[in-house]
Parts: C-alpha cells; structure tokens; sequence
C-alpha cells in the first residue's frame, strides 16, 4: 500500500505525518476493525491538516483500488451513496493515505442494512461540564445497564464526551433501537437528575446529555481507535469499566495508544461475543409512559412523537446571533453581541450559550444561538440581522 506525500503534516503542533496516521491503524488494525470493519463507514477527510478545511464524503471515491469493498446506504432524504466498507489493514491504510483522520462507521454490517447490532450513546457535556461529571454519569449509565442485564463497552470519545457501546442481535429497526436508547438516557436521568438530562432541545439541557440520537438511521460517531482533530492527536479509547473512574482522555493519543494495545489487546475484544436483546429496555420505555422524542426534520413523522417545536419559540426567549464557516468566526460575532448588549450578557450562563455543529452536504458550519432565559424580561434584545451570516448548505 503506498502512501503519496507521506510527510504530509497533518497536527502542525505534534509534527504527525500522514504516514504516521498509516502507521498507526496497522498497529491497532485489529482492534480499529473490530469497532469499524464491515460496516459502511462516512470518511471524513482533513488533506490539509487538523489547521485546514475537512469534509464529510458519504460517496466512496470513484478512483479506487478493486479490493476496496462498498454498500449502497439509502438515506431518510431519499438519496443513496455508495459507502466504504474496511475489511483488513489495507483497507485502514488506504483511508489513512485519503487523510481519513477518523472511522465514522454506522451501526450497521454490511449484510443486513436494515437492523442495527450495535446501540450507541454519547455522554456528552453541555459547555461548562467538566470532566468528572461525565464519569459519574457514565457510572450511573453502568449501573442502569446491569440492572437491565445489558453489556455495555465504555470508550473515550477523544474530545470531551464519553461513548457507550452495546452489542445486539439484529432484530430491531433503527426507530426501535432509538427507543431503547431513549429509555436508557430517562432511566439515567431519573437517577442522577441533577448530573443527567435526556432532553431533546439544547435549550432545556443541563449536566451531560446522554445522546441517544446517535441511533436514528444515517447518524454516525467516531469508533473505537479514531484519531481525532485535536492538537495532540488524541484517540478514542476503548476502556474498561475499572477504569473509567480514573481515566483521561488526554492519557490516549496517536503518539501512545499503539504501546497500550500492544501491552493490553483491545479492552473490547470480547464485544462480539455478547449479543444483548433490547426487550429489557423496550419494556422499560413502554412502563415509563412519556412516548416518543422529537426526532430530526428530515425523518418521518414517528407514533406518539411530540410536536417538533422547541420551547423558546412559544415564549420566544432563543435568538440566533449567526452562521459562519468557521467556527472561530462564529464566536467573534457572538463576542460583538456582548459588547452590544452587556447588561444582558451578564445573566448568561454557560449552558445558555448554544453553539451548534452544523453538518452541512459536504462539511460543518457553526451556529451560535442565545437562550435568554435567564435574562430579565426588560433586558432580552430583540432578534438581530445575523452576524456573521454566511450562506450553508443543507445537509442531504
């Protein structure tokens, strides 16, 4: 497998090479492929580096080698894309010599396409959630999937969140699994209320949000042994249950993870062996009679599923302050706001601050939205011509 521009420079403060990234999913292939391999996977490409523009591929490039297996994904929009399906360590090098920092795999094998084996949450922090209330809640997370007679694989997500991994028959449609996962997150939060929430809208989040909507169909997340965009090139790190208590996700990066998995094997090389049925926790959603969240716009309108209209525009205290590229740009028009309306940026708290990931076609964008609150009736601004307003597009 040859490697063009193998000196290319892809983290600038670390010095890592795009052979490096080569180099290092053949030293972890095994346990890469057990958390990616045979699923259709998202590439997600960054050919100039963490510091450049990256953009999500969905399509499997045209010009590739024979050996490079693909499935034909259909979306809830309607379209289809041709996704790669990594087998071997070849496969991993070849994404490696595309600048495919990380493995974006659905929760799907490439035999079945329609029934999920894999249910996924994401312990996600909402701004100013430190790190140890993430452990907590990955704690309770545990506790409540031993009640229920579930294995879940625990996983740094390489950033700021934590990601929980249940191996399943393939049984369930992807609507079903969402449930399940669903009750997982109220169960969670009827446990932890303080430190947990399940709630859909960002507004109405506090603590960490155990993100169960990794589970509809087309959504994806960063596998176990992904590189991710940051500075040190950290990775996600398959963990341990023991250890969740005292990790760091700063502990696991390129530069570190190869000699752990050579000392200790893939902490999830027994996942496979542990099918689990979601009865439990289907039964769980039906006694705790709340019905359905609201889903995305661009999926069907599901049973019992809740008017798809956030709180704030019926007492109307949510603006927008813009839209940009990049999402430094993004938050130096959020700063101007401030400096405009001081009086009623001094009630902001952290979590009234939503700063949205957008996925558009063919990258993100960054949305910066003010929930006000918490802002005295007579001090909230009206809503403002949008600064930045850059023009995106739609995600398909």
């Amino acid at each position: 497998m040859a490697i063009s521009n193998p000196g290319k420079v892809l983290f600038p403060e670390a010095n890592y090479t795009k052979l490096d990234l080569a180099r290092y999913y053949l030293a972890v292939a095994d346990g890469a492929l057990r958390g990616a391999g045979g699923r259709p996977n998202v590439l997600v490409r960054y050919p100039d580096g963490i510091d450049g523009e990256f953009f999500y591929q969905k399509r499997a490039p045209s010009a590739r080698p024979a050996w490079i297996e693909v499935a034909t994904i259909r979306f809830p929009s309607g379209r289809t894309a041709e996704e790669v399906v990594p087998r071997d360590a070849a496969a991993l090098a070849w994404l490696a010599n595309l600048a495919c920092l990380e493995l974006h795999p659905h929760p799907v094998r490439a035999e079945d396409l329609e029934h999920p084996d894999e249910l996924r949450v994401d312990l996600d922090p909402v701004p100013g959630v430190e790190w140890p209330q993430v452990l907590e809640v990955a704690q309770v997370a545990h506790t409540v999937l031993d009640d229920f007679k579930l294995t879940g694989w625990p996983k740094t997500s390489g950033k700021r969140g934590l990601h929980i991994s249940v191996r399943m028959e393939p049984r369930w449609e992807f609507d079903e699994v969402r449930r399940a996962a669903l009750a997982l997150a109220r169960e969670v939060e009827r446990r932890a209320p303080k430190l947990a929430t399940s709630k859909w809208w960002k507004e109405e989040r506090h603590g960490v949000f155990v993100d169960y909507n990794q589970n509809a169909k087309d959504r994806t997340v960063a596998s176990a042994y992904s590189v991710r965009p940051t500075a040190d090139a950290r990775v996600s790190a398959p963990l341990t249950w023991d250890e969740v208590p005292d990790c760091d996700p700063a502990d696991f990066t390129l530069a570190t993870m190869p000699a752990r998995f050579k000392k200790l094997g893939d902490r999830h090389a027994g996942i496979d062996q542990h099918a689990n049925s979601l009865e439990p926790l289907l039964e769980l959603f039906e006694r705790q009679g709340l019905g359905d969240a609201p889903w995305p716009p661009q999926y069907k309108k599901q049973a019992g599923e809740p008017p798809r209209v956030q709180p704030s525009k019926q007492k109307k205290p949510l603006i927008e302050i813009g839209r940009a590229k990049h999402k430094d740009d993004a938050l130096a028009g959020l700063e101007r706001w401030k400096l405009r309306h001081p009086k009623a940026a001094a009630h902001l708290r952290p979590a009234d601050v939503l700063v949205d990931a957008m996925r558009g076609r063919y990258s993100t964008w960054t949305r910066i939205r003010v929930n006000l609150q918490n802002v005295p009736a007579d001090l909230r601004p009206a809503q403002e011509p949008l600064d930045p307003d850059e023009k995106m597009r739609s995600s398909s």
